[in-house]
């Protein structure tokens, strides 16, 4: 008797909050097509304000221990992501060429430099403050001393291309130093997001570090932007309307609002998308007096 041609299962794409992978309050979904072909990969969730709100919590709950580890245990964790991402090449790979529509060589490429770049931000967690920081020159017999500090919970709009690498960037940049996040993936490409969920999940990062939502920017910005407890916007995705919704938003308490957004999808490979001084973009600074011993 011939064995029956069985049907594959279709994986549905779960949100990232709080270190697990919940369905969407909401219980709506969204169809992720093969760039070229149209076919039906998988469905994916399109988060709600409800979402939204339990990233920002698990965000919040998560940041203070995050911020007081050692800069030398994030950067272990950031470099385990890195290993984790390698040891899943072959599927981000297959997930750029269906879902964004990338030549094998390009999504490689993609790939590639999204691994390299988790590497260059985890070796910045232990030299940002020897950087950045100072002794400052004052007249009495005390130091002054300036150093880096993580502003908090930060919203991060992830560019639509490159969208993996896009992603990995504003977000090693973002929580290198002690900030946790809360990203909203590309609305075109999002499937390696969740994918990179997985990688998260697997990498010594604690939970609710970075939560990672899919669905539909115009839909969030105005609740992520006007969220109390949402202390940094940083805005890749090259959208006027989003960023204009943003930095009204950003207004409510007045927090912090950067543009993370690249003339060109190319730049994300280059100079622009590593810029060390976006890092600052996430962070205070804090002087400290300290009275010289006798």
């Amino acid at each position: 008797m011939p064995i029956p041609k069985r049907l594959a299962v279709l994986k549905t794409y779960k949100l990232y909050i709080g270190g697990k992978f919940p369905r969407t309050e909401s219980g709506r979904t969204m169809i992720a097509t093969d760039a070229k072909t149209g076919e039906h990969l998988a469905h994916y969730c399109h988060a709600s304000r409800k979402d939204l709100r339990d990233a920002v919590r698990a965000a919040r709950s998560a940041q203070s221990g995050w911020a007081g580890t050692t800069a030398y245990l994030r950067g272990q964790i950031l470099y385990r992501m890195a290993e984790m991402l390698e040891n899943r090449r072959e599927t981000f790979v297959a997930e750029l060429r269906q879902g964004g529509g990338l030549s094998e060589s390009k999504a490689i490429e993609e790939v590639d430099a999204s691994i390299d770049r988790l590497v260059w931000f985890a070796g910045w967690t232990d030299k940002l403050s020897q950087v950045y920081g100072s002794v400052n020159p004052v007249s009495g017999s005390y130091f002054n001393f300036t150093t880096p500090e993580p502003t908090g919970v930060v919203g991060i709009f992830a560019p639509d291309s490159p969208a993996l690498l896009g992603l990995v960037s504003t977000m090693a940049s973002t929580i290198l130093t002690g900030n946790a996040c809360v990203v909203l993936a590309s609305e075109t490409c999002s499937l390696p997001a969740i994918s990179l969920a997985e990688v998260l999940a697997t990498s010594d990062l604690p939970g609710g570090v970075v939560n990672i939502l899919t669905g539909k920017r115009g839909e969030l910005a105005k609740w992520l932007a006007e969220h109390m407890d949402v202390n940094a916007v940083i805005d890749a995705s090259g959208d006027a309307e989003i960023a204009r919704t943003l930095q009204s938003g950003s207004a409510v308490n007045v927090k912090r609002f950067a543009s993370h957004a690249c003339e060109k999808p190319r730049d994300w490979f280059g100079d622009p998308g590593r810029d060390p001084y976006r890092i600052l973009d996430t962070v205070e600074f804090k002087t400290a007096w300290h009275p010289i011993g006798v």
